[in-house]
């Protein structure tokens, strides 16, 4: 790795400024007055606990002054004495001159004292400090050097007592002393003595305030006291050195002035390693990790070599910023540097790798440490315990022991929740045992991981009894109860929890609150998470982020958006887990243009979306069919390193179900290494959507012959498909599967079976499966009053109506299609106008499109045009395509041209690509006799490249689904379905049937000559089933389109003289023939 090449993440989240000017925040004066400086001399002289401060007079070494100082401490010393406890060859060298009777002069102890200052020799100092006494010598540099060789030997005392009794103070003296009691951190008298300095007229020089800012840094020194000072160091020049600044940036960043230490750093012209140094530290220990790590980039861009510190925590800033390939790099610059020995670097890049899973790299460096220590053990053994390597982590616990290193509490939590993520009670409660040998079990961080530990092993007995014996002052040991009465859906015991804390005098916490909403969350107690909001409110943790978070997720999960948004929107940070709570909600709730606008302002804001996030955003462009935009969402996905997520891979099998495209969602399907039951349940449900119901029902069967155990959502979407295809049979077959898993019993699985049985044609079924359903919903109601409608049995499905609002259920708006359509499929004209009235009179509901579409079909079917006319005028919205169709059918029928032309006209404006509008008229026209404006219309669909959608008839025998078209020769049994065929026209014809020759001009001319190409797809359906088919099984035939008059009327004749029940399902309702009538009335 070159040294110059170290990558740094181009973001805007990585960069900081300094401002221009610190300085004039500054002030200008410094107030130590005389009085305060005598009263902190004095304070000095006391610690210092001697009265030989008192002994000493300000004239030097004076005879008498000397005389009392050096008897206290050599008292009854004498040459012999020196010459037997002299430790060094320098004052055997000394004693063998004074046995010669040769003089020590000046020189000579100017060169001892150096030898005392390099063997750091206390009782040297002494006797060579008497020896001086003895000869009287004076001199300032002598003096100088005995006190530097007292503060060498650690003997501050005896240095300040030399200090304060000679005459000879110079700024040179005062920083010796003042760095010596910096030393040993006696800030106070640091002060004292730069105080007495100033009052003296000792003019201070860089080496003093730098070392009277480090005496600061390391207490709690008034910030205004350093104000001063800095203005201090500025009067005296001093602002821009870097030995000065150096420590006062220190200071600031210890202090939490990080700005101000910026302004300082930045005005720096010169910047020396120290600095560089100071400034990351500072940067790192203020939070401000991201910006530590751009100037340690821009450091080394300078050739500045770090301290292994440094490193450390520009390593330790890559870690919390998930810059993983980053601190790779730093690691091979960290070798080439030499700081590898370094024990705290190693644990900085053992934490790295285990926070990433690269326990490998973990491992091996570990193994290469020259030295270890608890962190270092910690670090592993948490990163192998998150990732479920349990074994090793124990093993590497019990190595540690053999280490002779005592795990502390850190280590066997780290071990607990190993444990518990893999549910290993036994092992977890041998851990238990060895905390209480080692008197931990009462530690707080212990005591929540046992906790923990019983309850993600579902033993809550033991959890609860453990949780008794504890001392309950600590809040997260009844938050972990909270969540375990949470997770087996106890919100009773849950509550008790949370309502005996609070008696007990323990405030909840920003933890507390957001356990027991989750619980209230879980189980739809909206009510009672409401309640505990007001509680959130009144203890001031509105603003918390994660509680809001949670907030946010109940509401949205309940439908309550609007609380969710307000409550979102109040917030002041900036928290992906709300996003992502917010566009969730919107997602769950089919507002999926709101969760797409929600996401895509949320990267414009520069915050990075989560995998719930992502997938949330995927599952909203499902909901829309947004094929395209979906791709793009799932390739940034993998852009942000979520190529491999369940939760977003399952989004986009969804994604692409939803869209029809059958291969790319197999494809996507196929490439989830892992398929949990979303898996195969977005396959199903998407298959079922987008039309595929035969791919759905596919995959259902594979999914059961691969014995895997499907959920709820997975019968009701296999049902679902069945019953889009009216496959009864298959939808039986599941209805057997739900009955032996107990999911028949839920009142979703009641209501997916009476939707199956009433689009299968089978109303029975359908009825006896409400009546049997106890707990029945909304959607219970619907779909039977919708079945009903469907057909054609308009007064049952009022009847149900009414039998609901009785019962206590509130109507929706399904309800009210469901109603108005059933008023429209029986002719009840002047009750469907009441109840599209009671909707907002009654049950406040404002009326949508469809309701609106619901009464033009009413008025409509009931030949009441002009009346439908001024409705739509009527209208407070404006009418879309539904509308217009319903009117242009209803000319259709009643062969209105005039209003016929007018609905067509806004539909073509509206939907110049749907083929209905132009075959709806062109068939008006024709019935009318208008051929040059039918064959004008038909021109204009060939201009516009419009196709006709061809009529289809499905029918089902033996388990195979058999489609016709019309005039369609291409089944296998094509001659004896038309022989078949014509047998049936002439005893149909025998009992009265005549051809409709009004439905024949609406797909062949007049002059066609063979009949066989306009037979219609529904009459070689029925035929082929007739043919087929037992004679106790009723014929049931699907068709795409609405079914002509002729068609309705030969269906009819069919049944009785083929004595047959034939079911006939349309795109607009049911048909039941029967014995030469059908349950429509002839009104559909």
């Amino acid at each position: 790795m070159q040294e110059q090449g170290l990558m740094v993440p181009h973001s805007t989240s990585l960069r900081w400024s300094f401002s221009s000017s610190f300085f004039h925040h500054s002030p200008v004066k410094i107030n130590i007055s005389p009085r305060t400086n005598s009263k902190s001399t004095a304070r000095s002289h006391k610690y210092f606990s001697g009265n030989l401060i008192s002994s000493l007079d300000s004239a030097g070494f004076s005879s008498t002054a000397s005389s009392h100082a050096l008897e206290e401490v050599y008292e009854g010393e004498d040459e012999k004495n020196l010459t037997e406890t002299s430790r060094t060859e320098e004052f055997k060298f000394l004693h063998l001159m004074d046995e010669r009777g040769i003089s020590a002069n000046y020189h000579t102890y100017l060169w001892l004292s150096e030898a005392c200052l390099n063997s750091k020799s206390l009782s040297d100092a002494k006797k060579l400090h008497g020896r001086i006494w003895k000869l009287g010598f004076n001199e300032e540099y002598l003096c100088g050097r005995l006190i530097e060789m007292y503060i060498t030997n650690g003997n501050i005392n005896d240095a300040f007592k030399l200090f304060d009794g000679t005459s000879y103070r110079n700024v040179s003296s005062y920083n010796k002393m003042i760095s010596a009691l910096g030393t040993k951190k006696m800030a106070n008298h640091v002060l004292n003595l730069f105080s007495q300095m100033l009052a003296r007229n000792v003019t201070p020089d860089e080496i003093t305030f730098a070392n009277v800012l480090r005496a600061c840094a390391g207490v709690s020194v008034p910030f205004h006291y350093v104000e001063q000072l800095h203005a201090k160091i500025i009067r005296h020049g001093f602002g821009t050195s870097t030995v000065v600044c150096n420590p006062l940036i220190d200071f600031y960043s210890k202090h939490g002035s990080i700005k101000y230490a910026k302004q300082l750093f930045e005005k720096l012209c010169f910047k020396d390693n120290v600095t560089w140094v100071a400034m990351i530290s500072g940067l790192s220990q203020n939070g401000l990790e991201e910006d530590a790590i751009h100037l340690f980039c821009h450091m080394h861009e300078l050739g500045i070599l770090p301290t292994p510190y440094v490193i450390s925590s520009v390593v330790s800033a890559c870690t919390k910023f998930e810059l993983f390939y980053m601190g790779e790099q730093l690691h091979d610059l960290i070798f080439k540097w030499g700081f590898s020995s370094e024990t705290f670097v190693c644990n900085a890049l053992l934490t790295l790798y285990s926070r990433f899973g690269k326990l490998k790299l973990a491992e091996q460096l570990f193994s290469k440490m020259q030295q270890r220590d608890k962190v270092s053990y910690n670090s592993l053994i948490s990163g192998l315990a998150q990732s479920g390597i349990y074994d090793k982590a124990l093993q590497l616990f019990e190595f540690m022991q053999l280490d002779c290193l005592e795990p502390d509490a850190v280590t066997v939590a780290s071990l607990l929740s190993a444990c518990a993520s893999v549910g290993d009670l036994c092992k977890g409660k041998q851990l238990h045992c060895y905390a209480i040998k080692a008197g931990m079990s009462l530690d707080v961080i212990i005591e929540g991981s046992l906790l923990d530990l019983y309850v993600k092993c579902s033993d809550i007995e033991t959890a609860r009894e453990f949780f008794s014996s504890t001392e309950t002052e600590n809040v997260v040991l009844w938050n972990v109860m909270l969540v375990a009465y949470g997770q087996l859906g106890n919100l009773y015991e849950s509550f008790k929890i949370f309502s005996q804390m609070q008696i007990e005098g323990l405030r909840p916490n920003q933890f507390t609150y957001p356990s027991i909403l989750r619980t209230c969350t879980l189980l739809g107690a909206l009510d009672l998470g409401e309640q505990i909001h007001n509680q959130v409110i009144k203890a001031g943790f509105q603003p918390n982020v994660y509680v809001c978070s949670v907030l946010i997720d109940m509401y949205s999960k309940h439908g309550k958006l609007d609380t969710a948004l307000e409550i979102f929107r109040r917030l002041n940070e900036e928290d992906v887990v709300s996003w992502t709570a917010m566009i969730a909600g919107y997602a769950q709730h089919d507002m999926y243009i709101e969760a797409l606008k929600l996401f895509k302002e949320m990267q414009n804001r520069g915050i990075k979306p989560d995998n719930v996030g992502f997938s949330s955003a995927i599952s909203a462009c499902a909901g829309i069919q947004a094929f395209n935009q979906g791709r793009q969402i799932h390739a940034q996905s993998f852009i942000f390193g979520y190529s491999s997520d369940l939760s977003i891979g399952n989004a986009v099998v969804s994604l692409y179900a939803r869209c029809g495209k059958v291969q790319e969602a197999y494809s996507a399907f196929k490439n989830i290494d892992l398929k949990d039951n979303i898996s195969w349940n977005g396959l199903i449900s998407g298959f079922s959507q987008s039309g595929h119901c035969e791919e759905a029902l596919q995959v259902f069967s594979q999914m059961n012959k691969h014995s895997l155990e499907a959920n709820m959502f997975t019968f009701c979407s296999a049902v679902s498909a069945a019953a889009n295809i009216a496959n009864v049979k298959q939808g039986k077959q599941i209805h057997a599967k739900m009955i032996k898993t107990g999911y028949n019993s839920e009142t979703e699985a009641s209501n997916v079976l009476i939707t199956l049985y009433a689009k299968c044609g089978n109303i029975d079924d359908a009825e006896r499966e409400f009546y049997e359903l106890d707990d029945k919903n909304e959607v219970s109601w619907n779909a039977i009053i919708t079945g009903y409608s469907q057909h054609g049995c308009g007064n049952e499905a009022l009847t149900i109506f009414e039998e609901m609002k009785r019962s206590g259920v509130v109507p929706t708006h399904v309800t009210f299609v469901g109603v108005l359509s059933a008023c429209s499929h029986v002719g009840l004209v002047n009750e469907g106008l009441n109840y599209f009235k009671s909707m907002k009179e009654q049950h406040g509901l404002e009326p949508r499109l469809e309701h609106y579409a619901c009464v033009v079909d009413i008025l409509g079917r009931a030949g009441s045009l002009g009346r439908a006319v001024e409705f739509i005028k009527e209208m407070p919205v404006v009418p879309d395509a539904m509308i217009w169709r319903m009117l242009l059918s209803a000319c259709r029928v009643h062969k209105n041209m005039k209003i016929g032309e007018i609905a067509a006209s806004h539909l073509l404006e509206l939907e110049p690509e749907d083929s209905a509008t132009y075959v709806l008229l062109s068939n008006i026209y024709a019935v009318a006799g208008k051929w040059e404006s039918r064959d004008r219309v038909r021109q204009m669909m060939k201009d516009r490249g419009v196709k006709k959608e061809p009529g289809r008839s499905w029918i089902e025998i033996k388990n195979k689904f058999h489609a016709f078209y019309v005039g369609d020769k291409l089944h296998p049994l094509t001659d004896k379905i038309y022989e078949f065929l014509e047998d049936l026209n002439e005893r149909v014809g025998e009992i009265g049937y005549v051809r409709d020759q009004s439905s024949l001009w609406n797909d062949v001319e007049q002059s066609q000559k063979d009949p066989s190409v306009y037979v219609h797809s529904e009459k070689l359906a029925v035929a082929f089933g007739l043919l087929s088919s037992s004679y106790s099984i009723p014929i049931r035939v699907m068709k795409n389109l609405r079914v002509c008059n002729d068609c309705h009327n030969w269906l009819k004749f069919v049944s009785k003289v083929a004595n047959r029940a034939i079911v006939v399902r349309d795109a607009y309702r049911f048909h039941h023939f029967e014995n030469g009538f059908c349950s429509c009335k002839d009104y559909w």
